[in-house]
């Protein structure tokens, strides 16, 4: 029962309320703290929380590390030997001294290892990011992201100006026309960050029982491609705006799958998208969309889809045990800054696709889920 006065809400407060006041009470007590960092069964859990407290305040800086050693390519000057400081230095137009400040503070990341006789190499983190060129490019856009987030407070109440991620993905802005050349930065990078979540969709739903796969929002062609590979007789359908569209042509081209493939341009909220296919992918769609938006999309892959058909809807979802940094908070302020659509949970996709008249809907297993979730719906 709530009763409302000026200024104030109040409620009749439930047991887990009354537990949770009493533990914020407690843990936020500076004596409790000092007790607890000096207790030798608390000691240890004391540390740990401080230091991930710590960590959410200096993340920013973090990121910037990271960001200057993925900038300055130090990482491949580190990957055939170690180096000294010396050594470096000229390398990456750095004095010395900012030079080992720099791969100390990489150090630090685990991004570099100090290898003895003053030399670095590569650390722990560092030697995955090589193996990994997608995250490499995600840090170089995060640039982007960075200046958007200069005021979050003015972002989250819609006072700052025009955004970085809004000019860069076009597509946001429904009154743009965009050319051939002015969707190649976001076409590159979705291509090039798609490797793993191409492998991780084609792994969980292997899709050698369909004939005709359609990529809504396909991009490059970058899935097509990737499906291509572990379907040989798998028909290919990619449908894009038409600048980006122009680009697919040419990759899939390229690829030698121009005899496998049909490219169609245009905009899934004006024209209808091509018929015939078994198997639709919305890789990364949904979640650059509000809920009316959304709704509309999946509408439209229910109307082409042929009976007993199945749409793959993949992408970062929120709530993901284990990552709920990465889909709540990373995709969260991200979407934020591009201007529309929020990360839904799985039960909150399967409403929309329920509402959109598919019938069941079920999640399969990613080896990633902090990468890319995957919903498999049925006609």
């Amino acid at each position: 029962m709530l009763g409302l006065s000026p200024g104030r809400i109040e409620r009749r407060r439930s047991l887990s309320d009354l537990w949770f006041g009493v533990r914020n009470r407690v843990l936020s007590a500076p004596r409790f703290q000092r007790w607890a960092a000096r207790f030798p069964l608390t000691r240890f859990i004391a540390r740990r929380r401080a230091a991930a407290l710590f960590d959410l305040c200096a993340g920013f800086v973090y990121s910037q590390v990271l960001h200057a050693t993925v900038q300055l390519g130090l990482l491949e000057l580190l990957a055939d030997e170690p180096r000294t400081v010396a050594e470096l230095a000229p390398c990456l137009h750095l004095s010395a001294e900012a030079t080992e400040r720099l791969l100390e503070a990489a150090t630090s990341l685990r991004l570099v290892q100090r290898r003895g006789q003053g030399r670095y190499g590569l650390g722990r983190h560092g030697a995955a990011l090589m193996g990994n060129p997608a995250v490499a490019l995600m840090v170089k856009h995060h640039e982007l992201l960075y200046r958007d987030l200069a005021s979050p407070v003015a972002l989250l109440r819609g006072e700052s100006p025009p955004t970085e991620l809004r000019k860069f993905w076009s597509y946001a802005d429904p009154s743009a026309t965009s050319s051939v050349t002015e969707v190649a930065g976001y076409s590159k990078l979705m291509a090039g960050s798609l490797s793993l979540i191409a492998e991780d969709i084609l792994e969980a739903y292997p899709q050698h029982r369909h004939r005709r796969l359609l990529d809504v929002g396909g991009g490059e062609g970058a899935f097509l491609e990737a499906a291509a590979a572990a379907s040989p007789d798998l028909s290919l359908v990619l449908f894009d705006l038409p600048a980006v569209a122009e680009r697919a042509r040419a990759r899939l081209a390229r690829a030698g799958l121009a005899s496998r493939s049909t490219v169609v341009g245009g905009s899934v909220f004006e024209d209808a998208l091509p018929e015939g296919a078994d198997l639709v992918s919305l890789v990364r769609i949904i979640h650059d969309h509000d809920d009316p938006e959304a709704l509309q999309i999946l509408r439209a892959v229910r109307a082409a889809l042929k009976p007993g058909g199945v749409l793959l809807v993949a992408e970062p979802m929120s709530g993901t045990p284990g990552a709920q940094p990465m889909g709540d908070a990373y995709f969260g302020f991200y979407l934020l800054a591009m201007g529309q659509g929020r990360p839904r949970t799985s039960a909150q996709l399967r409403a929309l696709l329920l509402a959109a008249g598919f019938g069941r809907v079920r999640p399969r297993r990613t080896r990633r889920p902090m990468l890319t979730g995957l919903l498999v719906a049925e006609v």
